[in-house]
C-alpha cells in the first residue's frame, strides 16, 4: 500500500494550524509573564532563535531590520527593593532582589547592594554590587569619594522605583528627565551585567576606543565592543587599544549636557538604539555609575576629569613637530631622516626611535651594530635644540643576549615581577617582538620597582628625553600563551561580549592569567593604565623636576593625568586622515588632550597630496608626529623634496604652529588646572545651534581657533554664528551660522580666529629652544562688540597673565608673576583685527607713565580693516594698558561684489565690508627675491609679484595663481606696454598682431612718461612728464589674478572718458557713477547696456590739462568694465592676461593716430563705397529689386550700391541662389554696367544637412568647422543659425522656438584662425562669383551667433566653468551662460600656428578671424578694392572691414545714439561705419526716417536698410517731399565726397578719424567734452542733425517744405569746388553714378590743403 498524498487544500490548512499553534504558545507566554515596554535586547539575530528566545522567559517578535532584537526581556527580569536606607541628605542604600524569572547566563545573584552618592552638586555615583560577596573593582589611582559633602543645592534629583527596580535622574532645573533604567531591566550575573537606561536626546558622544566615523553617535542599534586590545583601526565596528565607557550627551539648544561614566574594567559591549537609550552588558565586576551634570558640553568634561584626574600639562617641547618611523635601519639613516628636515628649515623639535633600535627587539638594550652611536644621539639632538624619545614594550625576552645574559629578564625574574598563570607561580609565557617574552605585572609593587630600576640604568646607559610605551593592551602574538588557555568560564564566558573574534585571549593573554590587582579576566583592560602609572613614577626618579613625557597606546580614564595618547596603526587612507578627528575629539572628552593621529599614515605608501593634506592638519594635532612603519617609503617632509609644494606648506602650517605655541600652552594649562579641552568641538562653544552637534570635519584649538583641513575634494565647511577672522589673510568672514564651500588649494588648509579673542604668539623658530628665545606678540580680533580676551600661562606652572580688550583699550594682567623669563620676553607686536578706523594716537600705560607709540610703529589696513602696532617693549610678566583712539574716514569703495543681488550677506560671506570703505583688500605684493623695491633698466621693467597668502580668495572655483610676472615696456616716447602673466603657466594670450616698434625708447627724455611701481599694495603708476598728471594708478583694492577671474583697478585723472564697446551708450562721454559696462560678442541688437556684436576694449581719457591719452587693454575673454565717481575704473575679466597699452596723445586726434598706429590703420574702401546704399531683409525676389532700382534712378537720387540680404540664396545657404531669385545674377550685371555696385551677404554658419552641398563637403574634407576637443567627442559642434532642413515649408506663424527646432538645419562654424579655412573660403567666394558678380561682402551673424544655446540639444561637453564661469560679466541674458546664443565655450578652435585654443578665450575674436580671409578673397576674385562690411569687430578688424551698427531700431533714441556709436568707431580705429538709416526693426515713422535720411547721407557707410516684416522706408517708399529731401542732402554728400575720400585716405595713411568728435579739434573748449549730437567731418564740416522730434508750428494753408539738416564750413577751410567736380545725377547719367566725379578728383584729391585754421 502506498503513501498517502495530502491534496494541496489539506497542506494548507496543516499549515495554518501549526501557525496557529506556535502564536497562541506566544500569546500564553506573554500573559503568563508579562511583556517589557520597551525593546531591551536580550539577544539578537541571527545569534537567536524562537525556542532559545522563550526559554529564557523573553518576548520573540522578529521584525525586517536586522539590527533590532526579535528576542526582548520581558517585565520579570528584574529587580525590586526589599529594603531602603538613607544614612544622610547625600546617601541613599538599598537592598535589591531578584525576581522569578528564567536565567539567562546562570550565576544570577539574587541580592544586590544599590548605594547612591551625591557626590557634588554636579556628580551622582550610584553603585550596584552583590550585597554577599564582594566582586572585583577597579583600584583607580584618583577617583576617590570626596570628604565633604556637597556645599550648594543639588543641580539633579533622583528617583528610585522600588517594583520592579527603576531608577531616574531628573535635572533640578528643567526637570527633564536624564537617565531612566526603567526602559529595560537590570541584569546582574556573575558573568552577565546588564542595565539600560533611556536618554533626552540622540547627541550622544564618547565611548571607545574605537574608530567612530562620525563624532555624534548613530543611535540606530549600533552595538561597540570595550575591551582593549591590539587591532588596526580601520574603520569597523571591533574594539581597539583604550577601554572608555564614557558618554556625554548635549541635550538640546540650551548647551545642558551631562556625561555618564561606568567604572568597571571587564570585557563589555554597549548598545545605543533610537529610544534615544543606551543598554550596557559588561561580563564582570560591578555596576559603578557616575552621573555628571554641566551647562554647557565643556562643563561636563571639566566634571569628569574633576573625577578622574586632569591631565598632565606637557612639557614646552613636546608641542613642537615629532619625526618618527618603525624601522629606520640603523643610526645613519635615522641622522639622515634628522639632517635632511634640518636642512630644509623645518620646523622640528622631537626625534623618535622605534624597536628598531634595540637588540633583537629587547627593552632596555640597543643593536650595537647598526647603533653603535646611540648613547650619544641624545646629545646630538640636544646640540640642534631637539629632542630624542625612545620606545619600550611591556612584553620582555626570556632569552639570553647576543653576548651574554638578558639581565632585565633575570632581575626581574628575580622580583617576579611577571604576570603568571592561574597557578600564580608559573610566569606566563607568550611571544611578541623579541619572541618568546613574559609580561610584567605592573599591578605589582616589585614590578614597578624593577620597571623604574630598569629604565633607570637604560637612561644611564643611552640618554632620551622621553618614553613611548607600545604594545600594552596588552599585546600577544599567541592566543593566551604558547601553551594556550585552560577551558574555564574565565577563557571561555558564558556570554562573550562582540569583540574583535569573539573570544577573550584572542591576541592577549589567557583571561585567568594572574595579576596583583586580579584575574586577567577582570584588568585585561588596566594593562595600560597601570603600565602608565609604573612609567610616571620611573619618569619622576630619571627626570626629577623636570617635565618629561609620556606616550601610551593603551589607556582607560584616568591616564591623561600622567600621559599622552596616538590613535595607533592607522593607514595612509582617506578615510583615516578624516577619522583621526572624532578620534581626537572623543579623547578630549575622555581627559586625554595630547592626542593626535601618525600624520601621513603608518601603514601602507602615502601619496603627495594625501601626505601634505595630512601635514596641513597634523600641524595642527596637539601630538603632532609623523610616523610610519616597516617596508614602507619614507614619508618624512624632506623626503618629498627640498622645494616640494608638501615641504613649502608643511613650513607655513608648522611656522604657524610654533608661533601660536604659547595659546597652545596656555589651553594644555588649562586644560590642566580647569579640565577645559584642548582640542574641541565645534558643538562646544556653539551648542545653541544644532548644525554644529554633527560637525567633526572640523575642530577648535580652545575656544578661539577653527581649523578647517582638506578631507574631500569639495570642503563642506561650517562657519558658527560669530565673527571670523582667516588667520592668513586676516580679514573678516562674511558668512555666518551656515556651510560654505570652502575654496583651499593645494597649498592650504582653513584657518580662522572668532571674535573676541587675544591669542598671544611668538616670533617662530625651527626648533622650540630657540623659538622660546624670541619676542612675543598679540592678536587681537575684535566681536561684534569691539571686545576680546584671553589669558597666557607661561612656563614655570605660575605664571600667568588675563588680557583684556575693549573698545580701543587693552589690558594686560599679570595674575602671579612669581617666573622671571631668562630670556628677557616682550610683547614687540599687536595686531588687531576688525579694527573700524586709523586711530589718531595710541597710547601704553605701565606704571603710571604713558608713552605714546610712534607713528611709524603704526600700520592701519582701511582695506582689511587691520591696525598694526609695532616695535613694543612690554615686558612679559608686568601690567599694562594700551589704548587708541580717534579715525581717519575712508571714502572710497571698489566692489567686492559686482554681481547683482549684493547684500550685506553675500558681501560679508566674501568676507569684504559692507558699507565700510575700501571694500576688496589687495591680495598682491612684490615678492621677497626683490631688493626694497622693483627696480627698472633704461627700456622698462620686470619683475614678478607673490601673492600675499593672508588675503582670502575671493572665488573658490578659480584658484588664485600665486606668482605673476609683471613686463612694463617703453615702446616709444608716446607708447608703453604693462603685461602681468602667470610666468609658470602659460596663459591664452590674443593672437592679434601689434605693430610693435622694434627698439624701444631707452631715452628718459623723449618719453612723454615715467613710470612708478608701488609696492605695498603693488601698483604701476604712469605719470605725464610734462604735466605731472598721474593717467594710470593700479595702486588701488582688489587687484586679483586668478584662473578663471582677473580684476584691476585703475584711478583716472578726470571724469572725461570715451569708448569701450560695443555697447550701446546713451552718450560719447562715460557716466562714472557706478556704470557697469559688459563686453562679450553677441547677436543682440543696440540696448542700453546690453553687449553687442563686437568686443573693443579701449578707452580715450582726457585730462583736466587739455592732454589725452589712451589705454587698450589686449584681452578677448569675456569682461566688463566698472566706471565709479572715484574717478576710477575696474577691469573684470574671465581668462587670458592683462596685456595693456598706454598711448599719450596728447591731443585727443593723436591718441588715435597713435592707437591705429598699434593696430593697424583702417582700410581704405573703394571710392564708389561710399555713395548712397540700399539694402533690406524681406526682398520676395529679384523683380523687387529691380523695381526698387529703376524707381530709384527715376526719382534722381544719388544712390550707388544694391544689397541683397539673406533672401537671395536658397533656404539660406551660404553660396547658394533661390529658385525667385534665379535671374538676379542677370539683373546684377546690367545694373553694374550702368555704374552700380552690387554686395551680397555671407553668413558664416555652414548647413550640415545636405545631401549635395559643396560647401560643406569641401569643408569637412579639409578639416575647417569648429570640433570639440578630442578628448570629449571627435564630432563637429553644431549648432542652428538661418539654413534651413532641405524639403521643408517654414510656417512662420509659429513661435521662433519651435521653427528653430522644427525648420533650421544643423550649422557647423569654419574656424577662420585656420590656413585651411582661408583657403576653403576662398575657393567658395570664388565659385561664387562665377555664379553671380559682386563688387563687396557683407558679413554678418559673426559673434558668432546661433539660435541654439552652445549646441543642438544645449548640452555643452567638458567643464561647466567655462559656459559659467565664476564670475560672469555684466552681459545680457547672464544667467543663461556664455553659451547663450552662441557655441560651447569648450569648442576648441586652432590658431594658425596649430595652437589649440578654446572657444572661451578666441569668441571675441571670431568675427576678428572672419574679417582678413574675407577682405582677401575679395581682392582675389574681383581684382579691385571692393568693400567689406562685418558685424562682429575687435581691435585690428578696421584693417579689413568697415562696420555698421547692427540690427537698430527705428526710433528717434537710436537716431542719435547712432553718433555716438560712430564716434566710437572712430576711437576704434574703424572708419567706415554707420547706422542702419531708419533703423532695422520696426516701422519707421515718416519724420524720424526723413531726419534720418538726413543724418545718414553724412554717415562714412550710408546705407538705408531694414528688416523683414516691414514696410519699406527707402526714400521712394513715402512721397514726393521725401524724395526731394533725400536727393537734396545727398547730392551734398556727393559733392562733398571728394573731401570724404580724402579722409578715409587720411584715416588709412595717418591714422586720424574721419566722423570727429568736436573736443578732438576744440579741447581747450571743454563744452566740447560733452557734445555728441553734432560731429565733423574731419576738421572742416560741422553736422548738426535734428536728432529729437520737433514740430514747429505752421500758419494755415502754408506750403510745407523739404526740411533741411545743418551744415558748416568751418572758418579757413579751403573746400574748393574744382576738386569736388561736378554732381552726376542719375537721372542724366544714370550709367555712371560717380564715375564723373571719381575722375574729375583724380590725384589732386590727394593733395593737403595749406590754410591754417583760425
Amino acid at each position: 500500500m502506498g503513501k498517502r498524498k495530502f491534496s494541496g487544500l489539506e497542506v494548507t490548512l496543516i499549515v495554518l494550524f501549526l501557525l496557529v499553534t506556535v502564536v497562541a504558545v506566544v500569546l500564553v507566554v506573554l500573559l503568563a509573564t508579562g511583556q517589557w515596554g520597551g525593546h531591551s535586547a536580550a539577544l539578537t539575530p541571527p545569534f537567536c532563535s524562537q525556542r532559545k528566545c522563550l526559554q529564557r522567559g523573553c518576548c520573540w517578535d522578529p521584525v525586517d531590520e536586522i539590527n533590532i532584537p526579535w528576542c526582548f526581556f520581558s517585565l520579570n527580569h528584574n529587580y525590586e527593593v526589599s529594603s531602603v536606607q538613607k544614612p544622610n541628605d547625600h546617601r541613599l542604600e538599598a537592598v535589591l532582589k531578584r525576581r522569578p524569572a528564567p536565567t539567562l547566563f546562570g550565576g544570577d545573584i539574587e541580592q544586590l547592594s544599590f548605594q547612591a552618592e551625591m557626590q557634588t552638586q554636579n556628580r551622582l555615583r550610584f553603585k550596584i554590587t552583590d550585597a554577599e560577596r564582594s566582586r572585583f573593582e577597579v583600584p583607580h589611582e584618583h577617583v576617590t569619594s570626596p570628604a565633604d559633602p556637597p556645599g550648594g543645592a543639588l543641580n539633579y534629583e533622583l528617583e528610585l522605583l522600588h517594583i520592579p527596580f527603576g531608577l531616574r535622574v531628573f535635572r533640578a532645573s528643567s526637570k527633564k528627565l536624564l537617565f531612566d533604567t526603567t526602559v529595560g531591566p537590570l541584569v546582574f550575573a556573575d558573568q552577565y551585567l546588564q542595565l539600560s537606561a533611556k536618554l533626552p536626546s540622540h547627541n550622544i558622544y564618547g565611548l571607545g576606543e574605537h574608530v567612530h566615523q562620525n563624532f555624534r553617535h548613530d543611535t540606530n542599534w549600533k552595538t561597540w565592543p570595550i575591551f582593549t586590545r591590539d587591532s588596526f583601526p580601520n574603520g569597523g565596528t571591533h574594539n581597539l587599544y583604550g577601554h572608555y565607557p564614557y558618554f556625554a550627551c548635549l541635550e538640546d539648544e540650551s548647551g545642558a549636557s551631562f556625561g555618564v561614566f561606568l567604572m568597571n574594567s571587564n570585557a563589555m559591549e554597549v548598545t545605543l538604539q533610537p529610544a534615544p537609550a543606551v543598554t550596557y552588558r559588561t561580563i564582570g565586576g560591578v555596576l559603578d555609575f557616575y552621573i555628571l551634570l554641566g551647562d554647557t558640553p565643556e562643563a561636563v568634561v571639566q566634571e569628569f576629569l574633576e573625577l578622574v584626574g586632569r591631565p598632565v600639562i606637557p612639557p614646552y617641547w613636546s608641542l613642537g613637530f615629532q619625526l618618527s618611523r618603525w624601522d629606520y635601519g640603523n643610526l645613519t639613516e635615522v641622522k639622515k631622516t634628522v639632517e635632511r628636515n634640518r636642512e630644509i628649515g623645518l620646523p622640528y623639535d622631537v626625534q623618535y626611535t622605534d624597536i628598531d633600535y634595540m637588540e633583537d627587539k629587547k627593552d632596555f638594550t640597543y643593536n650595537a651594530v647598526n647603533f653603535t652611536e646611540l648613547p650619544q644621539f641624545a646629545d646630538y639632538m640636544h646640540a640642534g635644540g631637539q629632542k630624542y624619545i625612545l620606545i619600550l614594550d611591556p612584553a620582555i625576552s626570556n632569552k639570553p643576549r647576543i653576548n651574554g645574559p638578558y639581565e632585565s629578564y633575570d632581575r626581574g625574574t628575580q622580583k617576579k615581577a611577571w604576570v603568571t598563570e592561574a597557578d600564580g607561580e608559573t610566569p606566563l609565557l607568550g611571544e611578541v617582538w623579541p619572541g618568546l617574552a613574559v609580561f610584567p605585572d605592573y599591578t605589582n609593587p616589585a614590578c614597578i620597582e624593577w620597571w623604574v630600576d630598569e629604565i633607570q640604568r637604560f637612561h644611564q646607559e643611552v640618554k632620551h628625553d622621553a618614553l613611548w610605551i607600545d604594545m600594552n593592551e596588552v599585546s600577544n602574538f599567541q592566543k593566551g600563551s604558547v601553551n594556550g588557555c585552560s577551558i574555564n568560564n574565565l577563557n571561555d564566558p558564558p556570554f562573550t561580549p562582540r569583540i574583535l573574534d569573539n573570544l577573550m585571549y584572542s591576541k592577549t593573554l589567557c583571561m585567568d592569567a594572574k595579576q596583583t590587582w586580579g584575574s586577567h579576566y577582570d584588568v585585561h583592560s588596566l594593562y595600560g593604565y597601570s603600565m602608565v602609572l609604573a612609567t610616571e613614577v620611573a619618569l619622576k626618579k630619571v627626570f626629577g623636576n623636570n617635565r618629561s613625557l609620556m606616550l601610551t597606546r593603551s589607556s582607560f580614564p584616568g591616564v591623561g593625568k600622567y600621559s599622552g595618547h596616538w590613535l595607533g596603526d592607522n593607514a595612509a587612507t582617506w578615510n583615516d586622515i578624516k577619522w583621526a578627528i572624532p578620534g581626537m575629539l572623543e579623547f578630549s572628552l575622555f581627559g586625554v588632550p595630547y592626542i593626535g593621529a601618525d600624520i601621513c599614515g603608518f601603514f601602507d605608501d602615502v601619496s603627495e597630496e594625501l601626505c601634505r593634506r595630512w601635514m596641513q592638519v597634523g600641524a595642527f594635532y596637539p601630538f603632532s608626529r609623523n610616523h610610519n612603519a616597516q617596508n614602507y617609503k619614507p614619508q618624512d617632509p624632506a623626503w618629498f623634496g627640498e622645494d616640494s609644494l608638501l615641504v613649502n606648506t608643511s613650513k607655513h602650517y608648522l611656522n604657524i604652529r610654533y608661533t601660536l605655541l604659547p595659546y597652545l600652552y596656555t589651553l594644555f594649562y588649562k586644560a590642566h588646572a580647569y579640565g577645559d579641552t584642548v582640542v574641541r568641538p565645534v558643538m562646544h562653544e556653539f551648542y545653541s545651534d544644532s548644525a554644529t552637534w554633527a560637525v567633526d570635519r572640523q575642530f577648535l584649538w580652545g575656544p578661539y581657533l577653527l581649523i578647517t583641513p582638506v578631507l574631500d575634494p569639495t570642503v563642506a565647511a561650517y562657519i558658527p554664528d560669530s565673527p571670523w577672522y582667516d588667520y592668513e589673510t586676516e580679514e573678516k568672514m562674511t558668512t555666518r551660522r551656515q556651510y560654505i564651500n570652502m575654496y583651499l588649494p593645494a597649498d592650504k588648509l582653513g584657518l580662522h580666529i572668532r571674535g573676541g579673542a587675544i591669542l598671544p604668539t611668538q616670533r617662530p623658530a625651527v626648533t622650540t629652544v630657540y623659538s622660546r628665545k624670541n619676542p612675543m606678540g598679540l592678536i587681537i580680533a575684535l566681536d561684534d562688540n569691539e571686545q576680546a580676551a584671553g589669558e597666557l600661562f607661561w612656563d614655570d606652572g605660575e605664571s600667568r597673565g588675563r588680557l583684556a580688550s575693549v573698545s580701543g583699550l587693552l589690558t594686560m594682567n599679570a595674575l602671579h608673576s612669581t617666573y622671571v623669563d631668562p630670556n628677557d620676553l616682550r610683547f614687540e607686536n599687536i595686531t588687531v583685527l576688525g579694527a573700524n578706523s586709523m586711530p589718531t594716537t595710541i597710547v601704553v600705560t605701565h606704571k603710571g607713565v604713558e608713552t605714546p607709540v610712534p607713528s611709524q610703529n603704526i600700520w592701519y589696513n582701511g582695506d582689511k580693516k587691520v591696525l598694526y602696532i609695532r616695535n613694543l617693549t612690554l615686558l612679559l610678566g608686568q601690567n599694562y594698558t594700551v589704548k587708541w583712539n580717534g579715525s581717519v574716514s575712508e571714502t572710497e569703495r571698489f566692489d567686492c561684489h559686482p554681481e547683482e543681488g549684493s547684500d550685506a550677506d553675500k558681501c560679508l560671506a566674501r568676507g569684504c565690508i559692507w558699507n565700510g570703505t575700501l571694500v576688496l583688500a589687495p591680495p598682491w605684493l612684490p615678492s621677497g627675491h626683490l631688493s626694497l623695491s622693483p627696480t627698472p633698466d633704461t627700456t622698462g621693467w620686470s619683475f614678478e609679484i607673490q601673492r600675499n597668502a593672508r588675503y582670502r580668495s575671493q572665488r573658490l572655483e578659480s584658484p588664485d595663481i600665486n606668482t605673476l610676472r609683471v613686463e612694463i615696456k617703453y615702446l616709444s616716447a608716446d607708447m608703453l606696454q604693462f603685461k602681468i602673466y602667470d610666468p609658470a603657466n602659460k596663459r591664452y594670450e590674443v593672437p592679434v598682431p601689434l605693430n610693435i616698434p622694434p627698439t624701444p625708447e631707452a631715452d628718459p627724455n623723449k618719453r612723454l612718461y615715467d613710470v612708478e611701481v608701488n609696492e605695498q599694495p603693488f601698483g604701476i603708476k604712469v605719470i605725464r612728464k610734462s604735466t605731472g598728471t598721474v593717467i594710470w594708478d593700479s595702486t588701488l583694492p582688489g587687484f586679483t589674478f586668478s584662473d578663471l577671474f582677473i580684476q584691476i583697478s585703475t584711478r583716472l585723472p578726470s571724469n572725461y572718458i570715451y569708448g569701450f564697446g560695443e555697447t550701446e551708450h546713451s552718450s560719447y562721454h562715460h557716466d562714472l557713477n557706478w556704470h557697469t559696462w559688459g563686453m562679450f560678442s553677441k547677436d543682440q541688437p543696440p540696448g542700453y547696456k546690453m553687449n553687442c556684436y563686437g568686443v573693443q576694449p579701449f578707452y580715450m581719457g582726457l585730462e583736466n590739462t587739455m592732454d589725452a591719452h589712451g589705454v587698450l587693454l589686449l584681452n578677448s575673454n569675456a569682461m566688463d568694465v566698472t566706471l565709479q565717481p572715484t574717478p576710477a575704473l575696474t577691469y573684470r575679466t574671465v581668462g587670458g592676461i592683462l596685456d595693456f597699452f598706454i598711448v599719450m596723445g596728447p591731443t585727443p586726434e593723436q591718441v588715435v593716430q597713435e592707437y591705429t598706429e598699434l593696430v593697424g590703420r583702417p582700410v581704405l574702401p573703394a571710392y564708389w563705397s561710399l555713395g548712397f546704399q540700399l539694402c533690406r531683409y524681406g526682398y520676395q525676389n529679384t523683380m523687387e529689386i529691380e523695381n526698387l532700382y529703376n524707381e530709384m534712378r527715376n526719382a534722381g537720387i544719388p544712390y550707388d550700391i544694391q544689397y541683397a540680404d539673406i533672401d537671395y540664396m536658397e533656404r539660406q545657404l551660404d553660396f547658394t541662389i533661390d529658385k525667385d531669385f534665379q535671374d538676379l545674377p542677370e539683373l546684377v550685371n546690367t545694373m553694374r554696367s550702368e555704374g552700380m555696385r552690387f554686395i551680397f551677404i555671407l553668413d558664416p554658419a555652414i548647413s550640415g544637412n545636405e545631401t549635395d552641398y559643396p560647401a560643406f563637403t569641401r569643408g569637412h574634407e579639409k578639416d575647417v568647422f569648429i570640433k570639440w576637443p578630442l578628448e570629449l567627442e571627435d564630432d563637429i559642434v553644431w549648432g542652428k543659425v538661418w539654413p534651413d532642413f532641405p524639403n521643408v515649408t517654414v510656417d512662420e506663424s509659429l513661435d521662433w522656438d519651435t521653427q528653430v527646432e522644427l525648420y533650421r538645419a544643423y550649422t557647423a562654424f569654419p574656424d577662420f584662425f585656420r590656413n585651411q579655412t582661408a583657403e576653403w573660403w576662398l575657393q567658395e567666394i570664388k565659385e561664387f562669383y562665377v555664379k553671380m558678380k559682386f563688387d563687396g561682402l557683407w558679413i554678418d551673424m559673426n559673434e558668432p551667433a546661433s539660435f541654439v544655446h552652445g549646441t543642438v540639444g544645449g548640452k555643452c561637453l567638458g567643464p561647466e566653468k567655462y559656459d559659467y564661469p565664476p564670475y560672469m560679466p555684466q552681459l545680457e541674458s547672464k544667467n543663461e551662460g556664455l553659451k547663450h546664443k552662441t557655441l560651447c565655450m569648450n569648442s576648441e578652435q586652432f590658431l594658425a600656428d596649430g595652437t589649440p585654443v578654446k572657444h572661451f578665450d578666441v569668441h571675441n575674436l571670431y568675427g576678428w578671424s572672419h574679417a582678413k580671409p574675407t577682405y582677401d578673397a575679395l581682392l582675389a576674385v574681383t581684382g579691385e578694392r571692393g568693400v567689406v562690411v562685418s558685424r562682429s569687430t575687435y581691435p585690428s578688424s578696421g584693417k579689413w572691414v568697415g562696420h555698421w551698427l547692427g540690427d537698430n531700431t527705428s526710433g528717434w533714441d537710436q537716431l542719435f545714439k547712432s553718433i555716438i556709436g560712430m564716434l566710437e568707431f572712430s576711437l576704434f580705429g574703424i572708419s567706415y561705419t554707420g547706422a542702419d538709416i531708419c533703423g532695422f526693426f520696426n516701422s519707421a515713422e515718416y519724420e524720424m526716417c526723413l531726419r534720418w535720411m538726413q543724418l545718414g547721407a553724412f554717415y562714412p557707410y550710408s546705407r538705408n536698410h531694414n528688416g523683414k516684416g516691414n514696410p519699406r522706408q527707402d526714400p521712394v517708399a513715402w512721397n514726393s517731399t521725401f524724395a526731394e529731401a533725400s536727393r537734396n542732402v545727398l547730392n551734398i554728400r556727393y559733392t562733398l565726397l571728394p573731401y570724404l575720400y580724402t579722409l578715409m585716405f587720411e584715416a588709412h595713411a595717418t591714422g586720424s578719424t574721419v566722423v570727429r568728435p568736436l573736443l578732438h579739434e576744440f579741447v581747450t573748449d571743454k563744452v566740447t567734452w560733452e557734445i555728441y549730437r553734432q560731429f565733423l567731418w574731419g576738421p572742416a564740416l560741422l553736422i548738426s542733425p535734428v536728432t529729437d522730434l520737433v514740430r514747429p508750428a505752421s500758419p494755415a494753408g502754408s506750403r510745407v517744405r523739404a526740411p533741411h539738416i545743418n551744415l558748416h564750413v568751418r572758418g579757413g577751410a579751403r573746400l574748393n569746388p574744382s576738386l569736388l567736380g561736378r554732381i552726376a545725377a542719375p537721372s542724366q547719367c544714370p550709367n555712371e553714378p560717380l564715375s564723373s566725379a571719381r575722375r574729375a578728383v583724380s590725384a589732386a584729391a590727394r593733395t593737403r590743403w595749406g590754410s591754417s585754421w583760425p
